[in-house]
């Protein structure tokens, strides 16, 4: 979600370009996204250990505000190619170091044992030999012909039919990789069919969908019951007037059309585990079978606690084939908050990942009466009781289910009924049920594969965000079984470190991000460019100047800059194949707001990295960015097929936005009273989102709601997020303030913050907490006091030879504290108000962090926590100035 409203820059080189600019395939570095941060100040007063400081809001460094990024537009070849052995010898370096890479990532031709297990994903070596030496030899022709033109409007002179003619050249280039794609896939049928070694003989299942994609009438459009119908919001054109179908017809539809075609696949001990649909099929078949012997009772729950696998996609559509609730549960909650879930939903059984979430399930058991059993699906179950069940057990436990007694319960399905159970985070209260129908699941991936003009049986996705969340049910379990796509699961420290790994082994062709798992490629790269030669620094920072150029022609319809080609080739291919990413079509970022450097960071790589925006209620998007229509800090146009109200909007165009169409949820389950708030009087969702549109926005004024001033955004018009309605501040003086513009700004003018919140609601003025960038345990994800390599390096730069949170705030470190009140001021002077200025701060001594609290499962700032668990600092800040 985006909550920034910059102004589209034209042109010219990103902050810190000279500094990233090593973007070869040697920048692997391990992800961590779970802290870094910093800050400065005057030290007035210390309360619990944290440093608070009297800031200076009206006062700015013009010095420091006047200064301009140094300029790329008239870098001459010579300057690149002072010595073109040198030059010829760092290309040749970089192509032998990306070749040893991909020999080191992708290893011999997969290896098919007996006992049916493949080890890697398919892949050619010597495809990928001649590839790279042919780039190679690429490079070389074209830094000799620079040598002999000189310069590097010569060089489009000479390429004048690749700078004209882009469209086309485009168009060859993705013919070229559907081809390759085509081709890949096809290998991978025809040698990786051989699966993984049976442990149960499933039985042929003979099941009959006729009559399920029946749609039930209705008279409402939202219901709380477990068995309730609703109406569907079906149009008269395009997707809109869409046949229902259930996701069990999809499923079944997709098993029968590529039965051999890849769909699942997990790394155990070094080997890839795989599943084809056929197999994937048989097991949800099994699995629904094993739920009816245990117990499962229709419109029930079963909870799925633990990281993403195979068997957790098996349980969920076991569960909706046998007729009840698929109910994600976070890895990270208490057994409280597991509880308060299981209960809820009424789950008859939960399936837990490993013996640390069995421990939470027999810690709360008592307290769940509709609990009937317990299935583990990784390792030995490490106690043993009664109705607690490995996973092995529990597939052989409902061989003596009929398919009669399936076909039962599958009879109960319907477009119009619920499908799963997403439970909100619980940011702000208890976590609600969002009941999701199967029209919703269905209809939104196919509107998704139609904004991305995704393929069938061509997608390969890695799984890694929780499955729990909206957006990953619908990227890594709906999209596939819909469309035929491969999904690899990524290790479960994921976002502890091991991702980048997993992209470069699999190679995914989309790849959807939360904000800081892009900040943190982003951050590695620039810590890894910074130990780069001169000459790759400096071709780096020409070539993402030209990228950043580019990124900004094709956003505005433009011809390409020249130098395209070669910043291509000598760059953007080698950063995106260092990141895994080298087969991605799109690229997108959601759930939460991502800072306007870190977009055009990626953009300037050929990155076009798109926003998302939407929410549980909407089946996960409503509005999205694509390739060829999209702008930086927008997040896109309405999904295809539906519709945004902007309602009450004010002099400057800010409106709630309102949500139309078929992915809108069908209620919460048992909140009456949570419904009558999130549905207005005709039925549109509210988001508690203000959004706006720009001059391109094509918006109208429409009757819709009798007697109230709204606008309807058609599908064309790009929408703006400028804040979160539940999140406005209301300052005593009657000011609001969307607090995440001031917290980015504060965290792009000090690279040493990681995380911070602006605080102020019905206060005299704003205050700021802070929190400085630290190392994380990997294994818990705890931070620790140590301050991160780029945070002690910025220390450093400034005078300070601070290594840890204790050695600024307990020493009263006054050059980092006066560095940080100076970053403050330069992000006060970009405020719209005197208002909005922060006139305090403070360096708290532990980063947000999810085993803290601070932030929830998809690293969501949880602001009712934070001040609750900061009240004697936030106090301090004003208790202080009254008495003064």
């Amino acid at each position: 979600m985006r909550i920034k409203m910059s102004e589209v820059e034209s042109g010219g080189v990103p902050k810190e370009a000279g500094d990233s600019s090593d973007l070869s395939s040697s920048f692997v570095t391990k992800i961590n996204v779970t802290s870094e941060g910093a800050a400065n100040g005057h030290v007035t007063e210390k309360v619990n250990g944290e440093v608070i400081v009297n800031g200076h809001s009206d006062s700015s460094n013009e010095d420091n505000d006047n200064k301009k990024e140094p300029s790329t537009d008239n870098v001459k070849i010579e300057d690149i190619n002072q010595n073109e052995s040198v030059l010829t010898e760092k290309i040749e370096s970089v192509s032998m170091e990306t070749e040893e890479s991909n020999i080191s990532k992708n290893g011999s031709k997969e290896e098919i044992r007996e006992d049916g297990i493949t080890k890697g994903p398919d892949t050619d070596d010597n495809e990928t030999n001649a590839k790279t030496a042919a780039e190679t030899k690429q490079s070389e022709n074209l830094i000799t012909e620079e040598d002999k033109t000189n310069t590097l409007q010569e060089i489009d002179l000479e390429n004048k039919n690749e700078n004209k003619n882009v469209e086309e050249i485009e168009s060859e280039a993705k013919t070229v990789e559907i081809t390759k794609t085509v081709q890949e896939t096809k290998a991978l049928v025809e040698n990786d069919v051989v699966m993984q070694k049976e442990i149960y003989e499933p039985k042929p299942v003979l099941l009959s969908v006729e009559g399920i994609d029946e749609v039930i009438p209705a008279d409402s459009w939202s219901t709380t019951k477990r068995d309730g119908t609703v109406k569907i919001r079906m149009g008269t054109k395009g997707n809109q007037a869409d046949k229902p179908v259930t996701l069990i017809t999809v499923f079944k539809k997709t098993s029968e059309r590529a039965p051999n075609h890849l769909a699942l696949a997990v790394k155990r001990d070094s080997i890839w585990k795989k599943w084809t649909y056929k197999q994937y099929y048989a097991d949800v078949c099994a699995a629904a079978k094993s739920f009816i012997k245990l117990g499962l009772e229709a419109y029930h729950g079963v909870g799925i606690l633990g990281f993403n696998s195979p068997e957790w996609l098996i349980s969920d559509l076991g569960c909706i084939f046998a007729g009840g609730f698929a109910t994600g549960i976070y890895a990270t909650n208490t057994p409280e908050a597991v509880e308060y879930v299981a209960k809820h939903s009424e789950a008859n059984v939960l399936v837990v990942e490993n013996n640390q979430q069995l421990q939470k399930i027999l810690k709360v058991w008592p307290n769940l009466p509709c609990l009937r059993a317990v299935v583990q699906y990784t390792g030995e179950v490490a106690e043993r009781k009664d109705n607690v069940y490995s996973w092995e057990e529990f597939m052989k436990v409902g061989k003596d289910v009929t398919d009669q007694q399936l076909q039962e319960r599958i009879n109960l399905a319907r477009p119009n009924k619920c499908c799963t159970l997403i439970y909100t985070s619980g940011t702000t209260g208890d976590p609600k049920g969002v009941m999701l129908s199967h029209d919703n699941m269905v209809w939104t991936a196919s509107a998704f594969a139609k904004a991305f003009g995704l393929r069938y049986e061509e997608e390969v996705i890695v799984s890694y965000l929780p499955l729990s969340h909206v957006a990953a049910q619908m990227v890594d379990l709906t999209f596939p079984v819909s469309f035929g796509a491969s999904v690899y699961f990524a290790r479960p420290d994921a976002l502890k470190g091991s991702l980048l790994g997993t992209l470069q082994e699999v190679r995914p062709t989309g790849f959807f991000g939360v904000p800081r798992v892009w900040e943190k490629f982003y951050e590695g790269i620039k810590i890894k460019a910074r130990s780069s030669g001169a000459l790759k620094k400096k071709i780096g920072m020409w070539a993402k100047g030209v990228g950043l150029k580019g990124s900004h022609a094709m956003m505005n319809k433009q011809s390409m800059p020249f130098g395209w080609g070669l910043a291509n080739t000598l760059v953007f291919k080698k950063a995106k194949t260092a990141l895994g990413l080298d087969r991605c079509r799109f690229f997108m970022s959601g759930a939460a707001p991502i800072m306007k450097e870190t977009l055009e960071f990626f953009y300037s790589l050929n990155m076009q990295l798109h926003e998302v925006y939407g929410m549980s209620e909407s089946t996960g998007p409503h509005t999205v960015g694509c390739n060829e229509d999209f702008k930086i800090c927008s997040v896109g146009h309405n999904f295809p097929g539906s519709e945004t109200k902007l309602a009450n909007p004010d002099e400057d165009g800010n409106g709630e936005i309102c949500m139309w169409g078929r992915h809108v949820f069908m209620g919460y389950l048992n909140a009456p009273e949570k419904n009558n708030e999130i549905f207005d009087e005709e039925n549109w969702l509210k988001t508690g989102d203000l959004g706006k549109h720009d001059d391109q926005g094509f918006l109208f004024i429409t009757g819709r709601i009798k007697g109230k001033n709204c606008q309807i955004l058609t599908e064309q018009g790009f929408l703006f997020i400028t804040g979160r309605i539940k999140e406005l501040i209301i300052t005593a003086g009657g000011e609001n303030i969307a607090p995440v513009p001031m917290e980015d700004a504060v965290k792009e003018a000090l690279p040493c913050i990681n995380n911070c919140m602006l605080i102020g609601d019905k206060r005299k003025f704003l205050s700021m907490i802070l929190c400085l960038k630290v190392d994380v345990d990997a294994e818990t994800a705890e931070p620790s006091n140590n301050l991160t390599t780029d945070c002690k390096e910025w220390c450093k730069s400034i005078g300070s030879e601070a290594t840890t949170v204790e050695d600024i705030i307990d020493k009263k470190d006054a050059v980092v504290l006066k560095a940080i009140q100076d970053g403050i001021d330069r992000a006060n002077a970009k405020s719209v108000s005197r208002a909005a200025k922060v006139q305090k701060w403070s360096i708290i001594p532990r980063d947000f962090s999810i085993p803290g609290g601070e932030l929830g499962p998809t690293l969501k700032l949880r602001r009712p926590v934070v001040t609750k668990m900061y009240k004697k600092t936030i106090d301090a800040f004003y208790t202080e100035a009254e008495e003064k």
